[in-house]
């Protein structure tokens, strides 16, 4: 069975929400530009791994290594 993965630009976009608030409210409080912000929940596909941190940070979560599986289960 193929499981579907979610976007990581979905799941910041969604967690955003759930706070209640705006891209520009988000990116202020956080510290990252409203550009970069709105890129990244966009699904740009090149950012900065740095300010990625930096938004995942606040929910708690930060970018990582992990084995890659080559067949989906």
């Amino acid at each position: 069975m193929k499981q579907e993965k979610t976007q990581l630009s979905e799941i910041i976009k969604l967690k955003r929400k759930e706070l209640g608030l705006t891209q520009e409210e988000f990116s202020a409080r956080v510290g990252v530009g409203l550009r970069f912000l709105r890129e990244l929940e966009q699904g740009k596909e090149t950012i900065r791994l740095d300010k990625l941190n930096v938004v995942l940070n606040y929910f708690g979560l930060e970018v990582g290594a992990v084995i890659r599986r080559d067949n989906d289960e």
